[in-house]
């Protein structure tokens, strides 16, 4: 089945058991007193992150969710039993709206991050409860408080350290499939990947990073043309940038090509252009040097690091893993200064 990464649905938690009206009736226990226990309360509807999942694919079948609810009270003082959770499983990287406001409720970025969508109704006091030096046999219990209901909206955002971005054929799925074990679809006509893929790119001395092919992008993407409207959402939480640029084509079109890509970049949230990014210069297989170090001369002024590689037979892959060793290792060590306020 397809890639999920937006969704609406609905919550309802568990009300409340209600409570119960009841007195000992025991032989030789004359005028026994209020012995109604109380109603167990409602389940919480929960998310929790997980980073197995990467899809919303679940929320294609069933839009629905509601947890137990509680069971009323007894005679006898026997309280009733609260209700069962509803669980429900999301990828890390999933933002939770609410339907009607579009207010953002959380951002579910960690593994094992829980929120309580809806919770449950308490449950109703017994007439146990009401017994006083005054009223001492009380025909009086509260009813079970309903639980939470509404309408959410999940829009997961994919978590990767690394961004491949590219006009389609640039080369993003060949270029993925060499650094990692992924194995995306590769073929020679626009628009293969139709959906993010993710791989993990290993590194000798540092912890490996998630990096993920986001589906090619074309003039006009801010704005909903092709697949980038759609996608764009996951390159926001990719620290580096990767532009991949085919530079088998003619004249000035790989330098157009990545100013296409900044723009829509800029277009969709101006803040992406202050991130890490990284010029890959792809295909070099396919020109002589002379056309490769005119297509460098044309990003020289980037002031940005530029490599060229070729995806296909591997050259310059090796040292554009160590470039980007380079990049994470630094950022981490950004983080980690400023977590510790030094």
């Amino acid at each position: 089945m397809g890639f999920v990464d937006e969704a609406k649905f609905f919550v309802k938690a568990g009300d409340g058991g209600n409570g119960c009206v009841s007195f000992r009736r025991e032989k030789f226990v004359p005028k026994g007193g209020p012995n109604g226990g109380d109603g167990g309360r409602g389940g919480d509807v929960l998310l929790r992150a997980d980073r197995n999942l990467r899809s919303l694919i679940d929320f294609r079948y069933k839009s629905h969710f509601k947890a137990e609810s509680g069971v009323g009270g007894q005679g006898s003082d026997k309280h009733g039993r609260s209700g069962g959770n509803c669980v429900m499983q999301v990828p890390v990287g999933s933002l939770i709206k609410d339907a009607e406001t579009g207010a953002v409720l959380v951002d579910l970025t960690e593994d094992g991050q829980t929120f309580c969508a809806a919770e449950g109704g308490r449950g109703g006091l017994g007439n146990a409860r009401f017994a006083t030096s005054t009223n001492r046999a009380p025909r009086k219990a509260t009813p079970g408080q309903p639980g939470e209901e509404r309408w959410l909206l999940i829009e997961l955002k994919l978590l990767a350290d690394v961004g491949l971005i590219g006009l389609p054929n640039a080369g993003k799925s060949t270029l993925l499939s060499k650094l990692s074990a992924a194995n995306p679809k590769i073929a020679p006509y626009p628009f293969t990947t139709l959906e993010p893929q993710l791989g993990v790119l290993p590194f000798k001395y540092i912890d490996p990073c998630i990096i993920a092919d986001i589906p090619g992008l074309i003039e006009g993407a801010h704005q909903g043309v092709g697949l980038g409207h759609q996608f764009l959402r996951h390159i926001e939480r990719t620290s580096i940038l990767l532009h991949l640029i085919d530079v088998a084509g003619e004249g000035e079109q790989p330098y157009e090509n990545y100013l296409t890509l900044a723009r829509e970049l800029a277009a969709y949230k101006q803040e992406l252009l202050e991130r890490r990014h990284v010029i890959v210069l792809n295909k070099i297989d396919l020109i002589d040097a002379q056309r490769l170090a005119q297509v460098k001369e044309q990003f020289a002024g980037l002031n940005l690091p530029l490599l060229a590689v070729s995806a296909e037979e591997g050259d310059g892959l090796e040292s554009l893993r160590e470039l980007l060793g380079d990049l994470l290792e630094q950022q981490r060590a950004e983080a980690r200064h400023d977590l510790s306020g030094e």
